[in-house]
């Protein structure tokens, strides 16, 4: 099984050490792409006012002035010789991406550009914050990301949807079940905007998240993490709200149908 890897955290992320771990416990023939320098938050971004420059680490290994979404698309491409991969996996992200931190990720969109180019795509991500702040137990994703994975993998999924995965903030021996969950929607805004002054007294602003506990319904990836479960959540890229398309369906065909 040849695997292509990409984050947002960067091509040094201690992160993507850890993925790099979890897939050659998969497969020897593993390649990385990622960003040279960080992009979290680039969610679906594309390079296209300026060129994107790549630097070859390894044999199998590159890093690139782009996006996750750039990096995945130039993989799949130009970068990898021969065959397509077989599966992508974008991460371990530096934090959890649930609910509706999904949308701003670059480690979802790295896993929904792959998908888009027709091959299984995992993203995944280490929850922190929640139980010892400040501190990221990149161990709990090694320990059961493979495993995770080969269930995942032997259950199959739908070639329109990737598989979001989201490992706990406690030790490997700690974690609870893994549960499949669906995406959950948290009842604060947490990202907030903080005004700071320059040295010379001019105002800038720092965007940042200040952690807050929801309370989530059961079955979704928040109360999961918050339990302390891995969750596993299949994601679609069709944004469209059924039952308002409906509705307005029914609303207009009424309205042109009248006088």
């Amino acid at each position: 099984m040849r695997i292509l890897l990409t984050n947002d955290d960067g091509i040094h992320a201690p992160g993507l050490t850890v993925l790099e771990r979890i897939a050659c416990e998969l497969s020897d023939d593993v390649w990385i792409i990622a960003p040279e320098v960080e992009r979290s938050g680039a969610s679906r971004g594309v390079t296209l006012t300026d060129p994107i420059r790549v630097r070859a680490l390894g044999e199998k290994r590159f890093a690139t002035t782009g996006t996750p979404t750039d990096c995945v698309i130039l993989g799949m491409q130009e970068l990898i010789s021969g065959k397509m991969p077989d599966l992508v996996l974008s991460g371990v992200n530096r934090g959890q991406n649930i609910a509706e931190d999904v949308t701003l990720s670059g480690t979802v969109a790295g896993a929904l550009q792959g998908m888009q180019l027709g091959v299984p795509s995992i993203a995944l991500s280490q929850a922190t914050n929640f139980r010892q702040p400040g501190s990221v137990p990149w161990e709990t994703a090694q320990a059961h990301g493979a495993r995770v994975i080969r269930s995942v993998l032997k259950a199959g999924w739908p070639q329109d949807v990737v598989i979001n995965i989201n490992f706990p903030d406690c030790e490997p021996e700690d974690v609870g079940a893994v549960e499949i969950t669906r995406q959950g929607a948290r009842d604060e805004m947490i990202l907030r905007a903080q005004r700071r002054d320059d040295p010379r007294g001019n105002a800038y602003y720092w965007l940042g998240y200040q952690g807050k506990l929801s309370l989530p319904p059961a079955g979704t990836d928040l109360l999961a993490i918050y339990e302390g479960r891995i969750s596993v959540s299949p994601l679609h890229i069709d944004l469209t709200h059924q039952k308002t398309l409906a509705a307005l369906q029914t609303s207009f065909a009424a309205e042109m149908a009248g006088p």
